[in-house]
């Protein structure tokens, strides 16, 4: 059963029991309605609690039916409040842990509200593109007040209900067992006469409300411009501030409708599912057991290894960082003591917490010192003969059932195993610099990786923060492989006639973080030289751009040279145009008699982004990522991939898959179109008139 009942001396406990969060399917909801009419016909009950089992009171809907019948199937959330909220019989919301969305709409439909300390009471719903659509546009501001529920809103953030013990929202705060207090509340207001205070016929009370609400909407004008759904809820919440409950509950209603349709909304659901599908593999089961990880060496105390080494340290995990001089390993350690004291700074670290971390980390110069560890992350010289040396060392001296994983980027996961006896735990942990910020974690799948080690590293990646998304072995994986293409037609366009800022601005103004040049020079174009160098040796059919060539033996490596595609100043982070690269490209062009035309922004955008689908599509084809939306999270977490457009592979399907094998088909035909040989699994799909995403 999805919700349980039991009476305790003239109290009914009526009690969600759906887990992990008491999610509001359709059995839930029923539940709650047949438990308060039962109540309702008892007349030995006198109140009515209405609580969580577990590790909740409720997180809101049952994501598992999103986008199914049973999800507006009656009684609908708002059908079971209305139960509630009209019950003759006192009902009294005890809530703990959690209450979130749904759950929080539920409770502010009950009489009266009682609470745990600690329990996150939020509105997350604009997280998903949407407003909350069971009246907690209406409700919550008449419970908390206009401006701090606006906040809760717009923003989706969690606020602890010890928190909000002035509000208004809770009647109490239950310093001792929830349960016997929740029963002692119910039979002290059982014993009074009706009817029962209702939030709704509160008044919503501000000073100048109209003068709040249009600061929120400057506010949200700034920081939201690419999502509707904040904007919308200002609407709603408006509404019933001008128009009071019932006009603005159907405002609610209509905003709510409106914003499902959105492309925005689609994007943000698609994360949210992405996500959580990415840590689901399809041949290793969710019950497969997983390797104790108490210890984890890092080898290397560079940018890279040090930013690796904080994220088990901040998760509570002892590290030994190896390196292999003492000059080397004193600076990796002065680094993250750096970056934690730059965070005591902002105040976000105690500076005792930053003490405790510090002295988790146990640096030191010898392999020996490895022997316990469970995992051994290696984070050396993207160069398969380094990688050689350290696997070889590591078989020697790592403990049976030790995870081996190699950081690399580009390089084949299966030969860097073949130099251990020990194939079957070795894996790949592609970290995104820097890596102690950012979320995307490529775990690389080796033919031999055992399905135990696998498991392993994608729960550890929870516990590190990471989005984890497999990968199977092939040059690049899944983030770097797609790039390659879309750095090859921004070179491109620079040898057909546009300049790397226009590239840049165009790209950036469809939502990207940062243009393909403007990236190349914060991680250095000597990387894209060396790939390209390698490139040249093993493809040589592959057709590239030679004008970064051009760049690199200027010695314009990027920001850490002073100058790349742009010039930097001493200090100073912006790129500034370069007259001197600029009149480079277009002298490389007459060179090569490369003759050179107007490129309009439209097209920069079309190419690029199309490169990223087209190699995404033969990505899947060939199972390297077992799902599109795999690869959307390795897109949106990793490389700055709009969020509102929830990916490359989504937002082809958005497009239509039809018009993008049409695009591509068009640019094959222009120069360098040999770039461009069309995915068949693409070419399929948009034949059927179907998706990436189904």
């Amino acid at each position: 059963m999805a919700v349980d009942y039991t009476t305790h001396d003239g109290v009914a406990v009526v009690t969600l029991n759906n887990p992990p969060v008491n999610g509001l399917g359709l059995s839930t909801r029923a539940g709650i309605v047949a438990g308060i009419e039962r109540a309702q016909s008892d007349p030995a009950i006198r109140a009515i609690v209405l609580t969580g089992a577990g590790k909740a009171f409720s997180g809101g809907a049952d994501i598992t039916e999103f986008n199914t019948p049973k999800a507006t199937q009656e009684p609908t959330l708002a059908t079971v409040i209305q139960v509630v909220e009209s019950s003759a019989k006192p009902v009294i919301a005890a809530i703990h842990s959690v209450a979130m969305g749904g759950g929080l709409e539920l409770a502010l439909g009950a009489h009266y509200r009682i609470a745990a300390p600690g329990a996150q009471i939020a509105l997350p719903e604009v997280k998903l593109g949407i407003l909350p659509g069971a009246g907690g546009t209406q409700r919550l501001p008449r419970a908390i007040g206009l401006e701090a529920a606006l906040n809760m809103i717009v923003s989706g953030t969690p606020v602890l209900s010890e928190k909000l013990t002035d509000s208004g929202l809770f009647d109490e705060i239950a310093q001792g067992d929830l349960a016997e207090a929740a029963l002692t509340f119910a039979r002290r207001v059982g014993a009074q006469t009706g009817p029962h205070p209702k939030v709704r016929d509160r008044k919503i009370e501000h000073p100048n409300a109209a003068g709040f609400i249009q600061f929120a909407r400057n506010s949200v004008a700034a920081i939201a411009k690419n999502f509707p759904a904040p904007h919308k809820c200002i609407d709603a919440v408006e509404a019933g501030v001008q128009n009071g409950f019932d006009k603005g509950l159907a405002v609610e209603r209509e905003c709510f409708v409106a914003l499902v349709q959105t492309p925005e909304s689609r994007a943000l659901r698609h994360a949210f599912f992405g996500e959580r599908a990415a840590s689901k593999i399809p041949d290793v089961p969710s019950d497969t057991p997983t390797r104790d990880i108490q210890r984890v060496a890092v080898i290397g105390a560079g940018t890279m290894g040090g930013g690796i080494a904080m994220n088990f340290v901040n998760a509570g995990i002892p590290v030994t960082l190896l390196e292999t001089k003492q000059e080397a390993l004193d600076r990796g350690i002065a680094t993250i003591r750096k970056n934690y004291e730059a965070t005591v700074r902002k105040g976000r670290l105690k500076p005792e917490a930053l003490e405790q971390r510090m002295a988790l980390l146990t640096p030191t110069l010898s392999y020996d010192d490895l022997k316990d560890a469970d995992l051994i992350v290696e984070a050396v010289f993207e160069e398969l003969g380094v990688k050689e040396q350290v696997f070889r060392r590591l078989d020697e001296v790592a403990k049976p059932g030790a995870i081996l994983a190699s950081n690399t980027s580009t390089l084949d996961v299966d030969r860097i195993a073949a130099f251990t006896k020990r194939p079957q735990d070795v894996v790949g942990m592609h970290f995104f610099s820097p890596a102690n910020v950012m979320k995307l974690l490529e775990v690389v799948r080796g033919e031999h990786t055992a399905k135990d080690v696998l498991a392993t590293v994608m729960k550890l990646a929870k516990k590190i923060r990471k989005t984890a998304v497999v990968s199977g072995v092939c040059d690049g994986f899944i983030g770097n492989r797609m790039i390659e293409q879309y750095i090859r037609q921004a070179l491109f366009m620079l040898e057909e006639g546009a300049l790397p800022a226009q590239v840049d601005r165009a790209i950036e103004k469809f939502g990207f973080a940062m243009g393909p040049f403007r990236m190349s020079d914060l991680a250095g174009n000597d990387i894209g030289w060396a790939i390209r160098k390698r490139r040249y040796q093993e493809q040589p059919d592959m057709h590239y751009s030679k004008v970064a060539d051009r760049l690199c033996e200027l010695g314009r490596f990027g920001q850490k040279t002073g100058g790349g595609w742009y010039d930097y100043k001493a200090g100073d982070r912006t790129a500034y145009p370069s007259k001197a690269v600029d009149e480079m490209i277009v002298g490389y062009c007459a060179e090569t008699q490369a003759p050179r035309r107007k490129i309009g922004d439209e097209e920069i955008v079309e190419r690029l982004v199309l490169s990223l689908v087209n190699e995404g599509a033969k990505i899947l084809e060939e199972g390297i990522a077992s799902k599109a939306s795999d690869i959307d999270m390795v897109y949106l977490t990793g490389y700055g991939f709009p969020l509102y457009r929830g990916g490359p592979m989504l937002y082809a399907d958005t497009v239509g898959l039809y018009n993008v094998e049409r695009a591509i088909r068009r640019y094959a035909a222009q120069p360098n179109g040999d770039a461009w040989q069309i995915a068949p699994g693409l070419a399929k799909l948009a034949a059927e008139g179907r998706g990436f995403n189904g």
